[in-house]
């Protein structure tokens, strides 16, 4: 089974991917691309404890996930494709648009320089204008707490 869905959420691991998404998708792999979590054991053993024993969990740079997308498209596990920022996410859809095809925007909370476009996802222009442009070559981009409520298209959020 491929990667069932790729996801940006700032929160990364937590309930609402988990429980939410994960049970409703029937996922058995969550890959984490995180290029500091990839190299901090207690951040990923953090991590890990939000995850069912029976759920396989990967934590891997930018540069893994790059060169193993295609073979997690194939492994036989519904996956689940996480990152914690849109720059990640355009990079990982640039390197392989075949696997990054669809891009769902989770929690991407209020810092400075963003603004809020929906109550659980605030976006700078310059990350609108970059999910703006992945839209443009292809990718589906839509905003989506959960699989339970309806998503809203990348133009609505403008």
């Amino acid at each position: 089974m491929p990667i069932v869905l790729c996801r940006i959420d700032d929160r990364l691991i937590h309930g609402q991917v988990v429980i939410g998404w994960g049970r409703a998708m029937g996922i058995e792999l969550i890959i984490l691309v995180d290029n500091q979590v990839a190299s901090s054991d207690w951040e990923q053993e953090l991590y890990r404890m939000a995850v069912a024993p029976e759920i396989e969990v990967r934590f891997v740079t930018v540069a893994d996930a790059t060169a193993h997308m295609s073979e997690w498209q194939s492994n036989g596990k519904r996956g689940l494709m996480l990152t914690g920022d849109v720059e990640t996410m355009a990079t990982l859809r640039t390197s392989n648009p075949e696997v990054v095809q669809r891009i769902n925007l989770g929690g991407i909370h209020h810092r400075p320089g963003r603004r809020e476009r929906l109550p659980f996802l605030y976006l700078t222009d310059q990350e609108l204008s970059s999910l703006q442009s992945l839209e443009a070559a292809g990718a589906v981009i839509t905003a989506q707490e959960l699989p339970s409520t309806p998503p809203v298209g990348l133009r609505s959020l403008g």
